[in-house]
This record gives C-alpha cells, sequence and structure tokens, in this order.
C-alpha cells in the first residue's frame, strides 16, 4: 500500500534519531518517525533486578549470529527511545585528541574529518538538551569548553566520597561522573530523580533519566508536522530507477508490508542495525547494498573493550546512588605503558539478583549455591566498576547478512591495553583497601564483557572525505546516495574510550543545523 510523500523520514529514535527528530520539528517540514518497537511500558518490573538482567525483559527476543555461525541473543532492545532507555546516563565528551590520530599499542586510531573544535559547540547543546550535571576543571584530559555545564555535578554519597578521597591521595584525579539526569539536589522537592538504585541498565519509572524518548521524541509529538509510527518494521529502502535517490521506504505494520516516500531518508537504527539496513536494500544499482560501492558498509565495527569489576570488602556501601566517581589518568597511558588505556567509572549499584546474572564464569556455579541472604550481605559490601578501552577499528569485525541471518563478526584487538587498565585499577582499589583496614581484606572479581553485550556499537558506515574509504561524507550523507543520510554511531572512524552516546547526540544536532540549511 502506497502513503502519501514525506518531506523527512526518519528510521529508529535512539540517541541519534530521537535527537535529530527533535531538532528538525520546528522547520515545519512534513516529518515521519518510524520505529521498530514500542514505547517501553512503566512497569514494576522497570525496577526489578531479577526481571531487567536475569530474565532480559526488555531485550530483543531475536538472534543474532558469530564469526563461528553460533547464535546468541544480543543485549539491545526496540523501543521509542532506543538503548537510551536502558542506558546509565554517562554522557562524556570525547577528548580532542581523539579526534586526531593516535598510536595505539596494537595499531593506529586514525583520525576524523571533522575536529573537536568543529563538535565542540554541538556538544554544549547536547549537554543542554539532555540536562547533563557536571564539574568542569576536574578532569585531567577534559578538552576546552565554551561553557560550563548545564547543571551541577551529581554530588557523592559518603561512601563513595570515601573511595573518591582514596583515589586521590595516590595521586590521581577522580572527577565527578556526567550525568545525564534530572535531579535538583538544591530542592529535592523540585527534583524529578529521587537518587534510587535501579539506574545504570534500567528503565526510568520516574521518567527522570535524559533519553530520546523524554528529552527528544516526547516534546514534539503534539506537532502537527510530525507523525511517529511505532512498532513499524523498515525492511529495505528502495531507490529510483538511476539509483541515486530513496523514493521508498518498504515497512511492516501489524504485518502488512506499506510503503512510505520520502524526500530525505535518514537511517538511524543503530551501528548494527543500519549497516544491516543498508546491506539489505542491495538492487540492480547497488549489488552490494545501498552507500556501498566502497565495500565498507558494515566494516570496521567497534564495542569497546568492557571490564566489569567488583570490589568486595569488610566496610559495606549503603550509597544509594553509587554511580558518580569517573578517573581518566591512564586514558593516555603512564609512565609503564606510554599507550592509550582508557576510562574507569562507577557501574550502578551491585544488587543481590544482578550478581548470578553478572558473575565472572570461574565464580557462576558457586555463586548459584549461595542463599539469598548472604546474596544482599555480598551485595551491601560491593562497589561496581566499569573499564573501558578503545576498540579498533579492523575491516575484518564487520556486519553481514545472509538471507535472513544478521551476523557479528568480531575478534577483540588492543587487548593488552585492557588488561594494563584491568592490573592498574585493581592496584588502585588494593591501596584504597589497604588504607581503611588494618587487616585488609578485598577481592575484585571481574568479568569481560561478551560480544552480545553490543552496547557503544559504533563504526559500521564511517565517515570522511574519500568515497573510496568511507560510506558517509561529512554531513553524514552517503556518498553513493544523494538523499541518504546515517545518523547514529555508525559514522564514527574510531570509537575513542568514552561513552559514545553524547557524541551521538552533537551529531545529530550538527547534521540538523546543515539538513536546515539545505531544506
Amino acid at each position: 500500500m502506497s502513503v502519501e510523500n514525506y518531506d523527512i523520514i526518519i528510521i529508529g529514535t535512539g540517541a541519534g534519531g530521537g535527537t535529530l527528530a527533535y531538532e528538525l520539528a520546528s522547520t515545519g517540514k512534513k516529518i515521519l518517525i518510524l520505529e521498530r518497537g514500542g514505547f517501553l511500558p512503566r512497569e514494576k518490573e522497570n525496577w526489578s533486578a531479577a526481571d531487567v538482567y536475569l530474565r532480559e525483559r526488555y531485550h530483543t527476543d531475536e538472534m543474532w549470529f558469530d564469526k563461528d555461525n553460533k547464535a546468541f541473543r544480543p543485549s539491545t532492545g526496540y523501543w521509542v527511545g532506543g538503548n537510551t532507555k536502558v542506558y546509565g546516563a554517562a554522557l562524556l565528551r570525547m577528548r580532542d585528541r581523539d579526534f586526531e590520530e593516535v598510536s595505539h599499542k596494537d595499531g593506529i586510531s586514525p583520525a576524523w574529518v571533522v575536529k573537536y573544535d568543529e563538535f565542540e559547540p554541538y556538544y554544549t547543546k547536547a549537554e543542554e538538551l539532555y540536562t547533563v550535571h557536571g564539574q568542569s576543571g576536574q578532569d585531567p584530559t577534559e578538552p576546552t569548553r565554551s561553557a560550563e555545564f548545564p547543571y551541577p555535578a551529581v554530588s557523592h554519597e559518603p561512601r563513595m566520597q570515601e573511595i573518591s578521597d582514596g583515589i586521590q591521595k595516590q595521586g590521581l584525579h577522580p572527577f565527578n561522573l556526567p550525568l545525564g539526569l534530572k535531579l535538583n539536589e538544591v530542592d529535592r522537592s523540585l527534583s524529578t530523580c529521587i537518587r534510587c538504585n535501579t539506574c545504570d541498565g534500567f528503565p526510568c519509572l520516574v521518567q527522570a533519566k535524559g533519553d530520546s524518548e523524554i528529552n527528544g521524541i516526547q516534546p514534539i509529538r503534539s506537532f502537527s508536522n510530525v507523525t511517529l509510527l511505532t512498532n513499524a518494521n523498515v525492511l529495505k529502502l528502495l531507490t529510483n530507477e538511476s539509483g541515486k535517490q530513496v523514493n521508498a521506504v518498504e515497512v511492516e505494520i501489524a504485518g502488512e508490508v506499506q510503503t512510505f516516500s520520502g524526500n530525505i531518508i535518514i537511517v538511524a537504527c543503530g551501528a548494527v542495525n543500519s549497516a544491516a539496513l543498508l546491506l539489505r536494500s542491495a538492487n540492480d544499482q547497488h549489488p552490494q547494498g545501498l552507500g556501498n560501492s566502497s565495500d565498507q558498509v558494515g566494516r570496521n565495527f567497534m564495542k569497546h573493550l568492557c571490564v566489569a569489576m567488583v570490589a568486595i570488602g569488610l566496610k559495606p556501601n549503603p550509597a544509594k546512588y553509587q554511580k558518580t566517581i569517573a578517573v581518566s589518568d591512564f586514558y593516555w597511558g603512564d609512565a609503564e605503558f606510554p599507550y592509550p588505556m582508557g576510562l574507569v567509572q562507577n557501574t550502578g549499584n551491585v544488587l543481590k539478583d544482578m550478581i548470578p546474572a553478572e558473575a565472572p564464569p570461574l565464580l557462576a556455579p558457586l555463586v548459584k549455591l549461595v542463599p539469598n541472604f548472604e546474596l544482599e550481605l555480598i551485595a551491601e559490601h560491593t562497589t561496581g566498576w566499569w573499564l573501558q578501552t578503545e576498540d579498533l577499528p579492523d575491516p575484518n569485525n564487520r556486519v553481514r547478512v545472509v538471507g535472513e541471518k544478521l551476523y557479528l563478526d568480531y575478534v577483540p584487538n588492543n587487548q593488552e591495553a585492557s588488561d594494563r587498565l584491568t592490573k592498574r585499577w585493581t592496584e588502585v582499589l588494593k591501596n584504597i583497601d589497604r588504607d581503611e583496614q588494618i587487616i585488609p581484606f578485598g577481592i575484585y572479581p571481574r568479568n569481560n564483557i561478551p560480544l552480545q553485550a553490543v552496547g557503544h556499537q559504533c563504526g559500521t558506515c564511517r565517515f570522511g572525505d574519500d568515497p573510496q574509504t568511507s560510506v558517509l561524507d561529512r554531513n553524514c550523507r552517503t556518498h553513493d546516495v544523494e538523499n541518504l543520510y546515517v545518523v547514529d554511531a555508525s559514522f564514527f572512524p574510531s570509537s575513542a574510550a568514552v561513552n559514545p552516546t553524547l557524541t551521538i547526540i552533537a551529531n545529530a544536532i550538527r547534521v540538523a543545523d546543515h539538513l536546515k540549511s539545505i531544506l
């Protein structure tokens, strides 16, 4: 069934698509937003660790396949707001050096064609739009800023302040993690955020997280020029006879295939699914997939090398909201390892029902035998840490589509840098433990985050000036198709080592400004 024409069609409502829709809604142009999922339900299970972590209530049931043809269930969700509905709301700028070529132990992180100076004003707008709380001047690797954070830093609770002091005592520079929350600590009666222990990885029942549904889509739903269709699964993009333009989008809604036409088509499905959509849209003019004359669509998939570590000590941690500390002292390396290592930050609270789901492989069989009350005791004495190291682009790490199957071929690289960061951070935690206890006791189990945890995914449609080596131009338009844009983390030529979400948001605002100039 053919439906009326739109000026702009946006596919996906995550950090890229939701932000772009918000920025373009005020143009008055006729906009269609297509979202594969529905609105994430507000329900008690939003705050249930057993439902969220053990039963993966908000993740898709679909199966992807790895390079060995082994099926896995990806930890991704299809909702209005995409994966920002369950992210930890850590919103950091990439360092200015991240936009340049950087030498790593295992290879080169390539330069971006658009540098930090051009991104900077868009970072400022992104922080305002997503209510980012932070404090400049604390982070030793912080890039230059044209404005202070729009909201004050989220404070440390007493135990977290003690840990921060213990880190600082070792000559390091812990800083308040920039967070996108609707929090008012001056007058808590005016605060939407309640600083609960179910934030990182959980949907927010009180809608206090800066996510792309709440901050991007909801404010524009009343606009007469904006149409949002949920549970609308885009199957493929259809080009005109020349193949120079996409003139229609084929969508499955309630079991029926419908076709929508548009003047500008914007894909923002996440790095994996955006690449898969372009590949599935192959036709006679584009036999390898849309925008793929360079054979780069789907290649250079990155997701960070992430290690989840917990510090279990004698001293209890009663903090209700623990995710407030970040450390960047090892971002560019140290005296023993003159290569970038990465960023350290808190995870959210470690709850007893999370422990069986998140336990390292060697401990998992034992954890299953631990009674509930002892899991509660362990959780009360635990602080979670998240270590992330830059994943270098590799053309063999890629998204492939074979028939109906989506493959994610991936082999980790830059592993020594990640191992060094893990070892260095374990030493820091042990030193805190020694300072606080006459008889020190602490264990630091850790877990390398597996492939199915595809958060921080990026890089499958890199941007650049050379059509032979990139998919998108510097405005994120495909080199091959005149009216087709990709506006999510697919455009990243490198992953840096900070959370990618704020850069996705800033880039969406940047591309929106470009589109406004040509509409």
